[in-house]
């Protein structure tokens, strides 16, 4: 479905003449190709949707690091180059969940499991990504998972 998606949203970038959409597209498109020869290299599926999101995620991670770099370093051009990237590749992610749905959704899952320790974080974070996926942060998600495990 997301591929469909995003395919479809090539083809209407190149009517348009979108050019920064459509290289964005085309670089999301080429990473997923990338992927799905890993994973075949490996024996496995080509990837799902919540695979997809995890990569479109990681992408939009990067890119994020490269505009803290460009914008220490004086090249705004390429920062801004950069940020348009990371709003094409944000309209394929799901709607972000806030700071204190995340919470809720860590406690929610913290009391569905039975986790009463760091030695459950796993399990935790297991659960988290197969239910939420593309929809929180899960670097930051880790963090929140420890202090409620441990507080």
């Amino acid at each position: 479905m997301l591929r469909e998606n995003i395919n479809t949203a090539v083809k209407e970038a190149m009517k348009a003449k979108e050019e920064r959409k459509l290289s964005t597209l085309r670089m999301v498109n080429s990473a997923i190709k990338n992927a799905d020869i890993e994973a075949r290299g490996q024996g496995k599926p080509q990837l799902s949707d919540e695979d997809i999101l995890g990569l479109l995620q990681k992408m939009i991670k990067q890119r994020q690091e490269s505009v803290a770099l460009y914008d220490k370093g004086g090249r705004t051009e390429l920062a801004a180059q950069e940020r348009e990237e990371i709003t094409v590749i944000s309209a394929y992610l799901p709607t972000q969940m806030s700071d204190d749905e995340v919470k809720a959704a860590i406690a929610a899952i913290v009391t569905e499991t039975g986790a009463s320790g760091m030695k459950d974080m796993g399990k935790v974070i297991g659960a988290l990504k197969a239910k939420y996926a593309g929809q929180m942060d899960f670097g930051k998600a880790s963090g929140l998972v420890k202090a409620a495990l441990t507080g």
